[in-house]
């Protein structure tokens, strides 16, 4: 599952990256979205581009791009 296929309010746990770019990889790393990290879908911009999450303690904004590059598992009942 991807980070643009879940709804606002989801929360979820990244579990990796899809193979591509090494640079969005090292980009994402280093804000934190590591393997296992718990998230939180706040919202999504009118059109769908940027998606914020809640991660860590803070809000992060991610373009589709991005977030089509993170691997995820929702936690949804």
């Amino acid at each position: 599952m991807k980070l643009r296929d879940l709804t606002v309010g989801e929360t979820g746990r990244i579990t990796g990256f899809d193979k591509g770019s090494k640079a969005y990889r090292h980009k994402l790393l280093a804000m934190g979205l590591t393997p296992g990290t718990e998230f939180k879908v706040t919202r999504f911009a009118p059109m769908g581009d940027p998606v914020e999450i809640r991660v860590r303690g803070f809000s992060l904004s991610l373009r589709k791009d991005e977030a089509g590059t993170l691997e995820v598992e929702s936690d949804r009942s």
